[in-house]
């Protein structure tokens, strides 16, 4: 036997006390809310003296002259994105012409040889 007992075995860890006592992670959302006043609003920074509050997923000016601004800001992009689509409507319906214009051209030029070609033939007979 070891003169201080045996060094290897560890000591046995006393048991975990519970993670949380409170029940409030039970409670749903809107519960939560009037329990504990967790409405906290619209978030809202100040950014370059700028004041900007997050409303329907975008970042907002929130300056009083401004929301018309903004306002007409996403009219225009919208607008803007409206007139990008289509112009490239507009040039794919431009590529398509060439392209049967092209091939419009490249019929008629083997068309006017093949008649060439049955006219010298013809007058070969003759």
């Amino acid at each position: 036997m070891p003169l201080f007992g045996n060094t290897f075995s560890p000591k046995k860890t006393p048991p975990r006390k519970s993670a949380s006592l409170s029940n409030l992670h039970s409670l749903d959302r809107s519960t939560r809310e009037i329990e504990l006043g967790l409405d906290y609003g619209i978030p809202t920074m100040n950014l370059a003296g700028q004041s900007l509050k997050f409303e329907n997923g975008q970042w907002i000016a929130e300056s009083g002259g401004s929301s018309g601004d903004h306002r007409e800001t996403q009219r225009l992009r919208k607008r803007n994105q409206q007139l990008e689509e289509e112009n490239n409507l507009l040039r794919l319906k431009v590529d398509i012409l060439l392209d049967m214009l092209s091939e419009t051209t490249a019929e008629s030029h083997l068309m006017e040889k093949e008649l060439e070609e049955l006219k010298n033939h013809s007058r070969r007979r003759k």
